[in-house]
């Protein structure tokens, strides 16, 4: 028995029914031999009743003892009809729910019968698609996964996150637009512009409004992992706050940003690689020209760089002289203008990463020896409105 629960702890959660199955009638058929030679009298019992029956009732008392049957229960009455299958279809929901979250989202590869069958132990069809929440606060889940419907609920790290079934399901007739916007007022000038979206997004900012959460990308749903790291990651990069300050971010309009960070020390390498020239200039010299260099390579021109930093064209012709002898004749060629401009966004982006976190270190200081918050500061939400965080 102590190994049976040995094995069964050594797997992920999501494996253990598969584990239970496959291990007791094994077990039970070693407990009846046990029985037999070590009681006086059970020999006897076993030749006047069915060994099948026998063993079932065996396997049922280790059920109890598991936890997977509750103590004083009925089973289906005959040995053929409560396998051990259909015993573990009687696991509670909600214990369900939370073995089926583990096992769409762990490392370790679960079978398409396993997930079936929690999926019919959590009363949670499987869907073709999810899509994660991540959410830094864990006391909101329960409220919001009564307004958002039927979803899967579990921890991953020091995060609560949401698997939310089909999300790109049609979700009928949709409000009218004109209507909607006179409810919301202006647009929130610090989103990024993006396309129509489906009413999911919709009812998800609804949802979400005042809370600081992270929406992941629809995925198919042997990767739900994929979305829930994802937006783990981008609530990680996000600047704290709270209140009417509180923002859904959606890792759809994250993309670039994500996948530049997804290994910060390729960030700095690729920066290091490619902005060495400017190694020899003072700091402001060196920040004077890589805000010039990038917004010439975002916009494709002096007179479109000249106008994002709001300075005069001929002052952005005298920089990209200075910039042409440092970096030569390289800055004609399509993959270094690449690369040069991938390593700019990435530092540019590094840099407002790092003042998040010791915004966000200074706010921690703060809480622990009962400081007043205090306000603010306004270069952080500068450096967190370039990417609409």
């Amino acid at each position: 028995m102590g190994e049976l629960v040995n094995r069964i702890w050594s797997r992920p959660r999501g494996e253990w029914t598969r584990v239970l199955r496959n291990e007791l009638p094994s077990l039970a058929d070693e407990v009846v031999e046990n029985l037999r030679h070590r009681i006086p009298g059970f020999a006897e019992l076993l030749e006047d009743s069915e060994r099948d029956k026998v063993r079932w009732g065996v396997e049922q008392a280790l059920l109890t003892a598991l936890g997977h049957r509750k103590a004083g229960e009925d089973g289906a009455g005959e040995p053929g009809a409560a396998s051990g299958e259909e015993a573990l279809a009687e696991v509670p929901p909600e214990r369900a729910r939370r073995d089926l979250f583990e096992a769409l989202i762990g490392e370790v590869a679960v079978s398409e019968r396993t997930l079936v069958e929690l999926s019919r132990a959590a009363r949670w069809p499987l869907p073709e698609t999810v899509q994660a929440i991540a959410l830094p606060t864990p006391g909101e889940a329960p409220q919001l996964a009564a307004v958002l419907g039927d979803t899967l609920i579990g921890a991953v790290g020091d995060e609560l996150c949401l698997l939310i079934p089909d999300p790109d399901a049609d979700p009928g007739p949709t409000p009218d637009t004109g209507t909607a916007a006179a409810q919301e007022g202006e647009k929130d000038p610090e989103r990024e512009p993006t396309p129509a979206e489906p009413g999911t997004r919709a009812a998800l900012e609804t949802a979400l409004r005042g809370r600081t959460a992270a929406v992941g990308h629809v995925v198919p749903l042997n990767d739900a992992s994929s979305s829930v790291r994802w937006a783990r990651r981008l609530l990680t990069l996000a600047p704290a706050r709270s209140g009417p300050e509180a923002r859904v971010l959606f890792v759809d309009d994250h993309l670039s940003m994500l996948l530049l960070l997804q290994d910060e020390s390729l960030v700095r390498a690729l920066a290091a690689r490619w902005l060495k020239p400017l190694v020899g200039l003072t700091p402001r010299q060196s920040e004077r020209l890589q805000m010039t260099l990038l917004a010439w390579l975002e916009g494709g021109g002096a007179p479109e760089a000249a106008k994002a930093l709001k300075v005069h064209p001929q002052t952005v012709r005298y920089r990209l002289r200075q910039i042409e002898k440092l970096f030569g004749p390289g800055l004609r060629d399509p993959r270094i203008r690449f690369e040069l401009e991938m390593a700019l966004r990435g530092r540019r982006l590094m840099a407002q990463v790092d003042r998040i976190r010791r915004h966000a270190s200074r706010v921690s200081r703060r809480t622990r020896t009962g400081a007043p918050p205090g306000v603010r500061p306004l270069g952080i939400a500068r450096e967190a409105r370039v990417n609409g965080l």
